[in-house]
């Protein structure tokens, strides 16, 4: 078996299993920050910001101090499952929706930006229910937005590191990503190997935002 295989593996059923998260608790997000007009708005969009800027360890510490059994919520789900957040699986699921967020509901946010309030009103005047206009008006219609978000969180979990050190530390099987097998690598000097493990990430994140552009394009003109 290939020796990263493990690792591979890990990384995308954490990038998969994330962005699907991502893209359930995003959607209703970016729907309310279109067409919202509170004044807490600007607030909710820095929070939803802030991992952009943020370093991954400041990030990561605090999402440590969250999930450790001794605060209130990992202590929650401690008495829960009999098993802590830090330095497993789920911990890393949570930590990289976190720090995922932006990616997702910025895009998916604009996209719906785009779509006009008559538009809307039209689907209500002609009988459809808000649950109904949203899935046969609004979605359809910022399916580019959907796609560049998805694209985009995928492909930045696949490349986590600083949270995800913080979060699970380097447990094989459980925890170790591929981010952090390469740094393995490297501080063992087995840069073979760190190389292999670093073309595919490369050439997995190369061809994803390729296929985006080329099917949003094709969108684009189709509009």
């Amino acid at each position: 078996m290939f020796p990263g295989f493990e690792a591979l593996f890990l990384t995308v059923k954490l990038a998969a299993l994330s962005t699907v998260i991502l893209l359930l608790i995003g959607t209703p997000v970016a729907w309310w920050l279109a067409r919202s007009k509170s004044r807490f708005k600007p607030i909710i969009e820095a929070v939803v910001a802030l991992p952009i800027v943020l370093p991954p360890t400041v990030l990561g510490f605090y999402l440590l101090v969250l999930l450790s059994p001794g605060s209130s919520f990992g202590g929650w789900w401690f008495e829960l499952t009999g098993q802590t957040l830090t330095f497993s699986f789920s911990g890393l699921v949570i930590a990289s929706v976190v720090y995922s967020f932006p990616f997702v509901v910025q895009p998916i946010q604009s996209a719906f930006e785009t779509v006009g309030r008559d538009m809307m009103e039209a689907a209500y005047t002609l009988g459809a229910k808000p649950l109904d206009a949203f899935f046969t008006v609004a979605m359809p219609l910022a399916r580019r937005g959907f796609l560049t978000g998805t694209v985009l969180g995928f492909a930045h979990t696949l490349g986590e590191f600083g949270v995800v050190l913080m979060v699970g530390g380097n447990i094989p099987g459980e925890t170790r990503v591929v981010s952090i097998a390469i740094y393995d690598h490297v501080e063992s000097l087995e840069y073979a190997q760190a190389h292999v493990l670093s073309s595919i990430l490369l050439c997995t994140a190369f061809i994803a935002i390729l296929m985006m552009y080329v099917v949003n394009a094709r969108l684009r003109v189709k509009a």
